[in-house]
């Protein structure tokens, strides 16, 4: 179903990608978009119980497109640091592939944004109070991982 990675000997561990994914604070979102065009969008995110976490507006490019199909990609970069003398990129990324669900349940989006706002901000009462401050323009996404790739620089590889 999935591709195999052509380059598998660059392929991060599981486990590496998971920690990639909870260290991120951002990532890119892709939907499928208007007109068939691919959407992306770069947001903050959250990683938990195996599955990634977003809010944003009650409306917008991103609900519309999950609303019309929920297969969605989402990309993080960890490393990205140019090796100018041997004209490359050092670098360390992730790729999940995954549905996407706006969710409904309060209780889950409740706990779903004090996990966001958490790692942003390990005051719990300041993280409490914008949820409350927030909550009537709030939409929660939930991605749910089918399939997880990560891939890092060959001469990463070799200095590890």
């Amino acid at each position: 179903m999935f591709r195999k990675m052509r380059r598998f000997k660059q392929r991060l561990t599981n486990d590496e990608c998971i920690t990639i994914l909870k260290n991120s604070k951002s990532g890119v979102l892709a939907v499928s978009g208007d007109d068939g065009y691919p959407y992306t969008v770069p947001l903050n995110f959250v990683y938990a119980d195996g599955k990634i976490y977003f809010h944003c507006a009650k409306s917008g490019h991103k609900l519309d497109a999950v609303r019309a199909n929920d297969k969605v990609s989402f990309c993080v970069i960890d490393k990205n640091e140019v090796d100018a003398e041997k004209l490359t990129t050092l670098f360390k990324s992730v790729v999940v592939f995954g549905r996407a669900k706006i969710m409904s349940d309060t209780e889950k989006i409740k706990s779903a944004m004090t996990m966001f706002g958490l790692k942003y901000n390990n005051d719990v009462t300041a993280v409490e109070k914008e949820i409350q401050r927030e909550w009537n323009g709030l939409c929660c996404v939930e991605i749910s991982i089918e399939h997880i790739t990560g891939k890092q620089a060959i001469e990463l590889m070799k200095k590890e």
